[in-house]
């Protein structure tokens, strides 16, 4: 049944993608990933975002300058369609933009972030924007970029940034939320997609539109105001004066004008129209809506030293990876579906610690029969996970002569593939067993990706995942046991005789009523 179905998939969809996750988890993890940064790390990619959007500022004013008054609206359809470089470059390159990250709202309300660091998340990247702003405006001043096309640039430059501080609050307010409601809905969109061709195209017409609607983004507005700040400052009066402007025209650019008609509206707008009405409001519509289970981020990032073992710390835990998704699970068999990690792992498994003996080990795993076992601490924190293999590769360096010295935690693998008790077995099997991309060759965008026309049983027979057949089962940090291939494997031959034995009793039942 499963074959057939699998089969039946592919030949009526075989221009379309497997199935994806929930989108709500992986905005979910992205939040998540995000926060739990290194501030170094989050803060320079912050830096990278603030340079983006400005460099993308550039390019509208430099495409809207000179235009006619009656091409108004195809002119800022074309500064839009320029600006949404800017987004495209923060996706693409993995830059930290204040009003994607705003979505991270997704996390907190699922009690993955804590208040203090969501707050905190969000003014860094701010900060990181606003450095990387200001390092753009520094080059463009210097460049002298306001005198091109006769001085029309800079005089461009200076009528956007002066536009901007005339909203009235409740306006500029509105502006900023709908700006980031298109922003964030942009964003929302590349999660359907891992094709960075596909995500850019999904960003253009959300930028296109706010900016040719002018709607209002803060970290843009922390460039091009500035900007014109700057100009209305340092450029010489002759050079209003030559272009028909006198040196007052633009005082009203000041900082104070800036910071509270614009700056501050804008930003709690873009809070609004981006973390409330996009990131809550979806997490209202889908948070009793159970969804598949995606690779959150690691318990820690750190990998454990072999030394000494007497006292453990937090950074002594393995870099483990929860069980990433394959999308949804072809399986349609409901006793599969339903079935959890928590119903067939075993609490008992084997567990070492890091400082029993390498040869000690080997001797447990034989006298158990088991190719590998975790590795614990006190708190039954996974340290690593130790496999014959492991051991008899060690065993094998030393001429196979036992060495009393070398321990668990010398020879352990310290990156570990997890999984959680709520795991979906079909997705485990999948996931152990078979690697999609091989059986169902097929991009994110929906473009066939191999050339060459193989059978579903042909692709079926490459497509062998190199996997794990055993993973620790972890729940908040601890690990409650294992679950291993063979445990799946006993599960669904005792389900096969208890259909067999069921199929025989309804036949024998059928024969006794005819009979009779």
């Amino acid at each position: 049944m499963h074959m057939n179905h699998a089969i039946n998939h592919l030949n009526t969809n075989t221009t379309q993608a497997v199935a994806k996750s929930h989108p709500l988890a992986d905005v979910s993890n992205y939040g998540v990933q995000k926060a739990n940064k290194s501030k170094l790390h989050s803060f320079g990619l912050s830096v990278f975002a603030g340079v983006f959007i400005a460099i993308a500022f550039v390019f509208y004013v430099t495409v809207t300058t000179g235009s006619d008054a009656s091409s108004w609206g195809l002119t800022r359809l074309a500064g839009g369609t320029a600006f949404s470089l800017g987004l495209i470059l923060v996706v693409v390159c993995g830059a930290e933009l204040f009003t994607s990250t705003v979505l991270s709202s997704v996390a907190w309300a699922q009690g993955k972030l804590s208040t203090l660091q969501l707050i905190g998340c969000w003014v860094r990247v701010y900060l990181g924007n606003f450095v990387g702003a200001m390092l753009i405006l520094l080059l463009i001043f210097g460049a002298k970029m306001y005198q091109l096309d006769g001085g029309q640039w800079g005089i461009n430059a200076l009528h956007l940034a002066q536009h901007k501080i005339h909203h009235t609050w409740l306006q500029a307010f509105s502006l900023g939320v709908l700006c980031n409601l298109l922003v964030c809905l942009g964003i929302w969109m590349t999660f359907s997609s891992k094709d960075m061709l596909t995500k850019s195209f999904l960003l253009i017409l959300p930028v296109a539109m706010f900016v040719s609607s002018g709607f209002e983004h803060s970290i843009a507005n922390l460039f091009m105001v500035p900007l014109g700040i700057v100009l209305q400052h340092t450029v010489p009066a002759e050079y209003l004066i030559s272009l028909g402007y006198n040196a007052n025209s633009f005082a009203d650019l000041t900082v104070s004008h800036f910071v509270l008609n614009n700056l501050i509206p804008v930003t709690l707008g873009n809070i609004v129209g981006g973390g409330v009405m996009v990131g809550l409001g979806y997490w209202l519509i889908y948070q009793d809506v159970p969804v598949p289970l995606t690779n959150p981020s690691p318990l820690k990032t750190e990998s454990i030293t072999p030394t000494s073992m007497t006292q453990k710390s937090t950074s002594d835990l393995a870099t483990t990876t929860y069980l990433p998704s394959q999308g949804t699970p072809i399986m349609n068999n409901t006793f599969l579906t339903d079935l959890t990690v928590a119903q067939l792992m075993d609490t008992k498994a084997i567990t070492f610690s890091g400082q029993q003996t390498a040869t000690s080990a080997l001797l447990e795993l034989s006298a158990q029969q088991a190719r590998g076992a975790v590795v614990i601490n006190e708190q039954k924190e996974l340290l690593g996970f130790v496999s014959e293999q492991d051991l008899l590769r060690n065993w094998w360096a030393n001429d196979f002569e036992l060495d009393q010295q070398l321990s668990v935690a010398d020879v352990m693998q310290t990156e570990v593939l997890s999984v959680t008790p709520e795991q979906s077995i079909a997705e485990l099997i999948e996931f152990m067993t078979v690697d999609k991309s091989i059986l169902f060759p097929v991009s994110d965008s929906g473009v066939l990706l191999s050339s060459q026309y193989l059978s579903y049983h042909q692709r079926l027979n490459k497509a062998a995942a190199k996997r794990p057949s055993i993973y620790p089962v972890i729940d908040n940090g601890i690990v409650v046991g294992t679950i291993t291939r063979q445990h799946i494997t006993q599960h669904l031959l005792l389900q096969m005789q208890f259909q067999e034995k069921d199929v025989s009793d309804i036949q024998q039942n059928t024969t006794s009523h005819q009979a009779a």
